[in-house]
């Protein structure tokens, strides 16, 4: 485990365990780097002027590296396959055509397609060349070719960019905003396989079973 209680320690992870937080967290436990932790509270720490500073949206996650402040998550998987180069966990740069395609389509039409039909907010087929997703299903169609032509969403490597888009699928496949597909569900067992992928997984549950106790109490 990398987990550090140092107060100097130069890599730092601002989250909540039922919080996007689990997909940075999983993806510094992916580079093995010590980090330390600052779990924030929803309703009072995440709206503080400290920890606006680091992030003035009051969302988690967030990051600081030696000094500097990444927000959004796949910016933060990005930088960290950047700063870590020998956990190897992005493909050389003149292969990265893949591994950016994937990464920055989650980030945009996979998250807004599913969000919008979260929140019951219906395009028209008129309204659709006026959104990037298109549509929904045709997002999810996109998202299940990729996944089903390699074994991971770059090609044949692991890569941060699998980190990101295989959040949204195994959370999207587990809580019901993606289908049941069985492209989904074989690369979905494939990365909940990962060590790292187990060892954050761990935090995050302990962290939540502590959070949930504290406030029955």
């Amino acid at each position: 485990m990398s987990l550090s209680n140092a107060a100097d320690c130069d890599l730092v992870l601002y989250t909540h365990p039922w919080s996007r937080g689990q997909i940075a967290r999983w993806m510094i436990e992916e580079t093995g780097a010590n980090y330390r932790q600052v779990v924030l509270d929803y309703d009072s720490s995440m709206k503080s002027q400290a920890y606006l500073s680091v992030n003035p949206m009051g969302k988690v996650p967030a990051i600081t590296h030696r000094g500097t402040v990444i927000t959004e998550c796949a910016a933060i998987c990005a930088y960290l396959a950047d700063a870590f180069p020998a956990a190897k966990l992005a493909p050389a740069n003149a292969d990265r055509a893949s591994y950016y395609r994937w990464l920055f389509f989650a980030a945009g039409p996979l998250e807004a397609a599913v969000t919008d039909r979260q929140l019951k907010l219906v395009v028209s087929a008129e309204q659709q060349r006026m959104v990037g997703y298109g549509s929904y299903e045709q997002v999810v169609e996109v998202l299940a070719k990729a996944i089903k032509s390699a074994p991971y969403i770059a090609g044949d490597a692991f890569s941060a960019a699998d980190v990101y888009v295989g959040s949204h699928i195994l959370w999207g496949t587990q809580f019901g905003t993606l289908p049941q597909r069985p492209e989904f569900a074989e690369y979905a067992e494939r990365l909940a396989a990962r060590p790292a992928y187990i060892a954050a997984k761990a935090i995050d549950m302990a962290l939540g079973a502590a959070l949930a106790k504290q406030s029955s109490v």
